[in-house]
């Protein structure tokens, strides 16, 4: 095991920043820690850095408690959101920096440099300043140089943050292949649920100071342990139905809620791929007006609106909406697959006590 957090809070004056935070990061693995502004993720990634202490617990590296050990000793790369590059130094000059803090040989220095160089796809730029890189290159000019001391740990905040669209695609996809490559345990913050999903192995979601879940990407996408989870991974539709006869009941909506009693409002929640659409209107049992469409590049996401105003969203490729003739303000059937129960008007439901419904397809149902 890498890294572990054991009981880990952090407060500044009254703020709690972590709240009685563990989990463990494996060697070798890429983990991302994710949530909103003021979640708790970065204050966790300088606990583990040593760039603050614990308020209490434990912050272990390769089993050793470095709670009191300085920065230095803690073999770590941390890569800061800004790069923090120095501008009066060329890019071998920035590379090479930490060498020569650790007081390498020249000519070990040298072969270090090159070597990175060539790695990170650098060639021909040992020569320039920060100035006259593009942001892209500024930050694998960072990540070299954290990498260049051979550090058991590399720690990025928010790496991808400050470069265009395409540029941050890029840098994805490489970070990956390096990762790939090199083996380095790697802990990442972002605040962006399509990074996390797209890079990590593992993703830590924050909210407030408090660990909501760990899991592979498709666990935390496919299994939420909770209602914040569900909705800050990607879309969910959230509905509130009423229990009636052992049916939960929301317009022309009906779920049901074995084991619910009358009168109890539910919380219900569904990803947009849950919900199939037929333009043939007696394939499914209910039916709604395609509203909008939103192009998002292979897939397009749709709004439909029941007849009681009620508003839902879905999602499908484009083959399937072409194949099927739809357009805005098209009548469709619908149905909801699988549904997941988030909580009652009692009180939230517990992670293991979050159930999750399949709904039979009917007759003819190829989806």
């Amino acid at each position: 095991m890498s890294i572990e957090l054991r009981n880990v809070s952090k407060t500044f004056g009254d703020v709690n920043a972590v709240n009685n935070v563990s989990f463990s990061v494996q060697d070798g693995e890429l983990m991302a820690l994710l949530g909103p502004s003021g979640g708790g993720k970065t204050t966790v990634l300088r606990m583990i850095a040593g760039l603050e202490m614990p308020t209490s617990g434990d912050v272990l590296i390769r089993g050793r408690r470095v709670n009191d050990v300085p920065v230095q000793q803690r073999n770590i790369g941390f890569v800061f959101q800004n790069y923090a590059l120095f501008k009066s130094m060329t890019v071998a000059r920035n590379i090479a920096f930490g060498l020569k803090i650790k007081k390498w040989k020249k000519r070990d220095i040298e072969s270090r440099v090159a070597e990175l160089l060539q790695l990170f796809g650098l060639e021909g730029l040992d020569r320039r300043y920060p100035h006259q890189l593009s942001g892209g290159q500024r930050q694998r000019v960072a990540i070299a140089r954290a990498m260049a001391p051979g550090p058991s740990v590399l720690l990025l905040d928010e790496p991808f943050g400050a470069v265009d669209a395409k540029i941050r695609q890029e840098l994805r996809e490489w970070l990956v292949t390096l990762h790939h490559d090199l083996n380095v345990t790697t802990i990442f913050v972002t605040h962006d649920q399509e990074e996390a999903l797209e890079v990590a192995n593992r993703i830590v979601i924050f909210s407030r100071g408090l660990l909501e879940q760990v899991g592979a990407p498709r666990e935390v996408y496919e299994q939420p342990a909770n209602e914040f989870v569900a909705r800050f991974i990607g879309v969910m539709n959230v509905l509130e139905p009423v229990v009636e006869g052992g049916v939960a009941r929301i317009g022309e909506l009906e779920f049901p809620a074995h084991g619910q009693g009358d009168g109890q409002k539910l919380r219900i929640g569904f990803r947009p791929y849950a919900v199939q659409i037929s333009s043939d209107l007696t394939h499914y049992r209910y039916h709604a007006v395609l509203r909008h469409t939103f192009f998002l590049g292979v897939l397009l996401r749709v709004e439909l609106e029941l007849p009681s105003g009620l508003i839902i969203r879905a999602r499908m490729t484009k083959e399937e909406y072409s194949n099927q003739g739809l357009y805005d303000d098209c009548e469709v059937s619908f149905q909801i697959r699988q549904f997941r129960l988030l909580a009652t008007d009692q009180a939230p439901l517990q992670p293991e006590e979050d159930l999750k419904y399949q709904v039979p397809p009917v007759i003819g149902d190829n989806i």
